[in-house]
């Protein structure tokens, strides 16, 4: 893969994918997505170019080894339930790249990292929603490596590490949860902890040097309100891959709210600078 026609590296992302298919539901929301919309819109400018590929790490997809997809033309994946029958008929048509897949896997397994390809897994909320707003025209090929099932934060840092020289053959890597991801307390209950631990992951993530940022999510567990706000981590460990690929470089928070949902404190990240388009 030549980074011929990229000469910037670009940066890494951890951003809030919101609950499940919400940008076609937007009408009956009051606005809940007002502030996460702007903040997906301002990805291609940030970026400053096409990239060649969006791989997109999801927090809707763990497996026992790291897995990346490969096929084509990835289908629709309608990975939730109870929404309007309309939301099960969704297309986002963005086409896969196998030639992405190999290059993921060449460098997780030089890296000493076991991982296999899927050529029939699509596209979940996760990758879905949030590209629909970001690339709404879905002419960037768009592939996803999973989580591993067992949510082990240095190991997925390594990943990120391993996938970094992506960042300079034209590829987005963009890891796609939340900050904030209890579903048993997902209304005012939330106030407290998602604002504790949003806290200490917004100083954690962009006040921490590379080293210490490291170490610190490695031990995300001992934060305030941790289990509070990841009673299962699948929504956070993603951010350790969008990390773990640009651990040198500093990072800032480029969405944030503190009233999600009747009062919930939620954020984005980036991690490396972001290029005028």
């Amino acid at each position: 893969m030549s980074n011929a026609n990229h000469q910037v590296r670009l940066p890494t992302y951890f951003i809030s994918h919101g609950g499940g298919p919400w940008p076609w539901l937007k009408e009956g929301m009051r606005g809940a997505y007002d502030k996460l919309e702007a903040s997906l819109k301002e990805l291609p400018r940030e970026t400053g170019t096409t990239p060649k590929a969006i791989l997109a790490v999801s927090g809707h997809w763990e497996e026992s080894d790291f897995t990346v997809m490969s096929g084509a033309t990835p289908p629709m994946l309608y990975d939730y339930s109870g929404f309007p029958e309309h939301t099960y008929r969704i297309k986002y048509g963005a086409p896969g790249s196998p030639q992405v897949a190999r290059r993921v896997l060449e460098l997780l397994a030089t890296a000493g990292l076991g991982a296999r390809e899927d050529a029939a897994r699509g596209f979940d909320h996760g990758v879905f929603a949030p590209l629909a707003v970001a690339y709404p025209e879905a002419n960037v090929p768009v592939l996803q490596l999973s989580i591993r099932s067992d949510y082990d934060p240095e190991t997925h840092l390594a990943a990120g590490r391993a996938l970094a020289p992506l960042r300079d053959e034209g590829v987005l890597i963009l890891a796609s949860g939340l900050s904030y991801h209890n579903l048993r307390q997902f209304d005012e209950r939330a106030r407290v902890p998602s604002r504790e631990f949003d806290e200490w992951l917004t100083a954690a993530v962009c006040g921490a040097r590379a080293g210490e940022r490291n170490h610190l999510l490695r031990e995300w567990q001992r934060a305030p309100s941790a289990r509070a706000a990841h009673p299962r981590e699948d929504h956070l460990i993603p951010l350790m891959v969008a990390a773990g690929a640009a651990e040198a470089e500093s990072a800032v928070r480029v969405y944030h709210e503190d009233a999600f949902f009747g009062g919930i404190t939620v954020s984005s990240f980036r991690f490396g600078e972001a290029k005028a388009a």
